[in-house]
């Protein structure tokens, strides 16, 4: 089977768009900027925080400069882990797929989302010393779809001797830019349809769709693997 996992994390591990949309039409009218949700989930949903802030206050005819930029996301952080300890909702299942695929191999969460919203995720679930890399906001230059967080995940594996393993490991996404993300790094990738259908996943490349993470199960990831590997 796939000797390694990448864990998306927004979508996939935690229930937190709400959250997250929350922060962010906070901290844009203190601009005067509106965010609907919507617009949020249809336009926004697949950027980080910085391509996100870009995005909106493009479309909202601004030009941010990257200290504006800067200043929203830092603007944005405390809002957003107020309200994660306060009450952050987790994906039925997540803690035990990412139990379950750590003992088959590395797994890593490679994330747009900011490292300590990911730690603090990651505590809630019960699951942090069953990932081994976290591959965040932070350490990359362009967010999904663009493949450089998986690239790092690849070169991390790599780095310690187990690159034919990062050249299989098997991506987990929710959004059709982070499958665009994982296709593009050469990747074999699973959808699940926690934020969108499972035609519009196929037509991002999904390798297989699920409906919720118990169906990542042992025969599936085997079916998969032989699928694409023989």
């Amino acid at each position: 089977m796939f000797p390694a996992t990448f864990f998306d994390f927004n979508g996939v591990l935690v229930n937190d768009e709400v959250v997250h949309f929350e922060t962010f039409r906070e901290v844009l009218a203190s601009v005067s900027v509106p965010l609907s949700e919507h617009d949020y989930l249809h336009r926004y949903l697949g950027f980080d925080d910085a391509g996100a802030f870009r995005a909106i206050l493009e479309d909202a005819g601004q030009k941010p400069s990257s200290e504006q930029l800067a200043g929203l996301i830092e603007a944005k952080r405390p809002l957003y882990m107020a309200r994660a300890r306060a009450a952050l909702p987790t994906f039925p299942g997540a803690a035990e797929l990412v139990r379950r695929r750590a003992a088959a191999g590395p797994a890593l969460v490679v994330s747009g989302a900011l490292r300590d919203e990911v730690e603090l995720g990651l505590e809630v679930l019960g699951v942090r010393s069953s990932i081994v890399a976290i591959v965040s906001a932070e350490d990359t230059q362009a967010c999904k779809p663009d493949p450089e967080g998986y690239f790092l995940g690849i070169r991390w594996l790599a780095e310690r001797g187990q690159e034919a393993a990062a050249r299989r490991a098997l991506v987990i996404e929710d959004s059709l830019a982070g499958v665009q993300a994982a296709k593009a790094a050469g990747l074999p990738c699973i959808g699940v349809t926690h934020t969108y259908s499972e035609s519009e996943l196929l037509q991002a490349g999904s390798d297989a769709v699920v409906t919720s993470l118990a169906g990542i199960d042992d025969a599936l990831l085997i079916a998969l693997f032989h699928r694409l590997y023989g």
